[in-house]
């Protein structure tokens, strides 16, 4: 095991200890299962098409452990290069919550992206920059996203077949909306990931939201699997 495997699981760990304390003492937490499966299709050289089903299940809410399905979500992304480093991407989105909650309504979303990529000896470093619009039938909302993420090999110095590496994100968002305060939230993710084969990949991580922390700050946590398929 690699010193760098070593600081990765640190991370995750340290995620994690942050999160138990919180469970133990806030009654706004909610804690969630999020398992993924998305698939990657590169139609030509510089376009890129992505689908993705997930699944979000509580397995905390009001203050007590459970396993219940909130909502189901697929979507579809188009993503042109514009040079090595950069792309723009349109996106769309659907989730089914009202199947799983009465109270609760479904909702559309459009996407606008501009990422930016930069690689050095040892690491990717990635720039995202979000536009949403998110529709509901009785409300709609604006929210704007900027994430920072890096990948990092946790053995050698290059992402190889059969080798784990670690994805750490940093995330803030506002969102905006006629019926509804400007809201702020910080999202933090660290995962670990597998690279299967060429065509293959599976990550599993952690994930901790701090959501309307302006007003009356929410803790989220989100344990999180992912299968990635590219073509």
């Amino acid at each position: 095991m690699t010193t760098c495997f070593i600081k990765g699981l640190f991370v995750s760990l340290f995620i994690v200890w942050i999160g138990t304390l919180n469970l133990q003492s806030q009654d706004n937490t909610t804690a969630y299962w999020e398992p993924e499966v998305s698939l990657n299709y590169k139609a030509t050289p510089l376009l890129k098409q992505n689908f993705s089903l997930s699944n979000r299940n509580y397995i905390y809410n009001d203050q007590k452990a459970q396993l219940t399905v909130r909502q189901i979500e697929i979507s579809h992304f188009s993503s042109l290069a514009i040079d090595p480093y950069k792309s723009i991407s349109l996106g769309i989105q659907y989730r089914f919550r009202e199947a799983f909650e009465n109270d609760k309504e479904n909702e559309l979303r459009f996407t606008e992206q501009f990422n930016i990529a930069k690689k050095t000896s040892s690491a990717r470093l990635g720039h995202r920059f979000r536009i949403e619009q998110r529709i509901r039938p009785t409300s709609s909302e604006h929210r704007f996203r900027y994430r920072f993420a890096v990948d990092i090999p946790l053995k050698g110095l290059k992402m190889d077949i059969g080798e784990p590496y670690l994805v750490a994100t940093t995330e803030s968002l506002l969102s905006l909306g006629k019926s509804i305060k400007p809201m702020y939230d910080q999202r933090i993710t660290s995962q670990i990931g597998w690279s299967i084969s060429h065509k293959l990949k599976a990550q599993f991580g952690i994930q901790y939201r701090m959501e309307n922390y302006t007003e009356r700050t929410e803790h989220v946590f989100f344990i999180l699997n992912s299968l990635v398929i590219s073509l």
